[in-house]
C-alpha cells in the first residue's frame, strides 16, 4: 500500500510539473524546455497531461510528439485518442489523420478512434467528411460494425442531422442488425428535431422487429415526450413501468423535474422529487442539479441553498454544472455580486469548468471590472486550468472595450502560442484598434504567428 501511495504521489508530482512547464511555454520552445526538466513520463502520466489539456490542441499534439521519443515508454490507446480529440476540436484534421496513420502502423486502431473522428466531424457539421470516415474504416483494417455504425448515427443525430442518419439508417441497415441502441439513438434524434411523430414511428418499428425496449429506451421516450411538451404523458410511462424489472432511474426522474422547473411548475418538480425517495432511489448529482434549476428559475434561491446542503449532507458531491446552473441564473438576474461569492463557495468544493472561468470573465468585464476579470484569470492559470478558445476571447474582447490594446495583444500572442487560433471576429476588433492607433508592425507580427499555426500564408481575415 505504501509503494501504491508513493507511485501514485511521485506521478502527480511529475504531472504538475510538466503541466507548470506547458502553461509557461510555447509551442515552439516546449520541447527544449521539457528535455530541460529531467522529468520522465509513464501511461498515466501522458494521459493525464493530456487530458488536462485537451483545449489546447497543438500544445497538446507538441507534447504528445516529445514524449514518444523518450526511451521506455509508449503510448497508449487513450492517449493516442485523447490528442486526436484535442486536435478535431482546433481543426487540425491533417495532423488528426497523421496520428491515426501512426496508430495504424503500430496496429492499434479500433472502431472507438473512427467514432471519435465521426463525432467531431459532426459536430463541426461537416457531415460528408464524417460518413467519409466510416466509409473508409477498411482500409485502416478496422471493419466496420454495429458499434460503428451505431456511433456514425449518434454523431449525426447528436449534431442536430438526425435526417442525414435517417436516411444512412434506411440505406445500409440490412449490412447490421439493428439493436435497442440504434432505434434508441434514432429515437432521441427524432426527439430533438423535436419531431414526435416520427420518434413514436421509430418506437413502434424497434418493437415490430422484436427488439425490446430496455431502461434507456424508456428514459429517452420520456425525454423526447418532455421535450415536446408531453410531460404529462411521460409521467404516464413513468407510472406504467415495470417496477421489478425496469424500474426508473435518477435519469428519468431528472428529467421530470427538469422539464416542470422549465415550465415554472415548481410544485410538481418538489413533489416528483419527494416521490423518487419515497419509492427507495437515491437522488444523484443530476437529480439535484434539475431541482436547483427549476428553483433557480423560480427565483428561489433559499430554496437553492438548502439543497446544496442537503447534497453535503447525503454526501453527494456538487459538480462544476451544479454551480454553473446557480451562477447563470444570479449573472442573469443581475446578482453579480451574490456570483462572485457562490464562486469563492464553488472553488472550495470542486473544479471549475471552462464554462465557469468564462461566465465570470465575461461578467466582470461587462461590469467594467477588469482587475476582477483578470483575477480570475489569474486564478484559473494559478491552478493550471488551460483557458478554452472562448475564455481567451472574452478576456480579450472586454480589453478591447476597455481600450487596452496592448494587454489584449499579450493575451492573443499567448493564445496563439498555445495552439489556439483566434476567432475573426476577435481578431478583427482587434485589428481595427490597432490600425486606429497606428500601430500596422504590431498587427503584422500577430498576422504572421496565426499564419503559421494555421500553417497556411494565404489564410487571411
Amino acid at each position: 500500500m505504501l509503494k501504491r501511495r508513493y507511485m501514485s504521489s511521485e506521478t502527480s508530482d511529475t504531472t504538475k510539473t510538466i503541466c507548470k512547464i506547458m502553461m509557461s511555454s510555447s509551442v515552439v520552445t516546449l520541447d527544449t524546455a521539457l528535455d530541460q526538466s529531467g522529468v520522465r513520463v509513464s501511461e498515466q502520466i501522458v494521459e493525464d497531461v493530456l487530458k488536462k489539456f485537451e483545449n489546447a490542441g497543438m500544445v497538446a499534439y507538441r507534447f504528445f510528439e516529445w514524449a514518444e521519443k523518450q526511451r521506455h515508454y509508449n503510448h497508449s490507446v487513450k492517449a493516442f485518442h485523447t490528442v486526436i480529440d484535442s486536435l478535431a476540436k482546433i481543426r487540425q484534421y491533417q495532423l488528426m489523420w497523421d496520428v491515426v496513420k501512426v496508430m495504424k502502423s503500430k496496429r492499434m486502431v479500433n472502431v472507438e478512434t473512427f467514432c471519435i473522428i465521426m463525432r467531431k466531424y459532426a459536430r463541426a457539421q461537416k457531415v460528408e467528411e464524417a460518413v467519409y470516415t466510416f466509409n473508409i474504416m477498411d482500409k485502416y483494417d478496422v471493419p466496420p460494425n454495429l458499434a460503428a455504425f451505431n456511433g456514425l448515427l449518434s454523431a449525426l443525430c447528436k449534431s442536430k442531422n438526425v435526417r442525414k442518419a435517417q436516411e444512412i439508417f434506411d440505406s445500409i441497415k440490412d449490412r447490421f442488425v439493428p439493436d435497442s441502441k440504434t432505434y434508441s439513438i434514432l429515437l432521441e434524434g427524432w426527439g430533438k428535431d423535436p419531431n414526435l411523430p416520427k420518434a413514436r414511428e421509430i418506437f413502434r418499428e424497434m418493437v415490430s422487429n422484436g427488439c425490446r425496449p430496455d431502461i434507456v429506451t424508456y428514459g429517452i421516450m420520456v425525454d423526447v415526450l418532455c421535450k415536446a411538451g408531453r410531460v404529462d404523458e411521460a409521467l404516464g410511462i413513468v407510472n406504467e413501468m415495470d417496477s421489478t424489472v425496469c424500474k426508473p432511474t435518477p435519469f428519468i426522474y431528472s428529467v421530470l423535474v427538469h422539464t416542470y422547473g422549465i415550465e415554472n411548475r415548481i410544485e410538481d418538480a418538489v413533489s416528483t422529487f419527494l416521490e423518487m425517495e419515497n419509492n427507495g432511489i437515491e437522488p444523484d448529482v443530476a437529480v439535484y442539479n434539475a431541482l436547483i434549476g427549476a428553483f433557480c428559475k423560480a427565483n428561489r434561491l433559499k430554496n437553492v441553498y438548502r439543497v446544496l446542503n442537503e447534497m453535503d449532507c447525503k454526501g453527494v458531491t456538487p459538480n462544476s454544472r451544479t454551480f454553473n446552473i446557480i451562477l447563470s441564473s444570479l449573472i442573469g438576474r443581475g446578482g453579480t455580486d451574490e456570483a462572485y461569492r457562490v464562486f469563492l463557495r464553488m472553488i472550495k468544493v470542486c473544479e471549475p469548468d471552462a464554462d465557469t472561468y468564462t461566465m465570470m470573465i465575461k461578467m466582470f468585464c461587462e461590469r467594467d471590472e477588469l482587475k476582477k476579470a483578470l483575477k480570475v484569470w489569474k486564478y484559473m492559470k494559478l491552478k493550471r486550468f488551460m483557458p478554452s478558445m472562448h475564455t481567451f476571447q472574452v478576456l480579450i474582447n472586454g480589453l478591447c472595450e476597455k481600450g487596452d490594446v496592448t494587454e489584449a495583444c499579450v493575451l492573443l500572442e499567448e493564445m496563439i502560442e498555445k495552439g489556439i487560433r483566434p476567432s475573426g471576429v476577435t481578431f478583427g476588433r482587434l485589428r481595427q484598434l490597432l490600425i486606429k492607433e497606428g500601430r500596422e508592425d504590431v498587427l503584422k507580427f500577430l498576422q504572421k504567428k496565426i499564419n503559421v499555426l494555421v500553417n497556411d500564408p494565404l489564410w487571411e481575415w
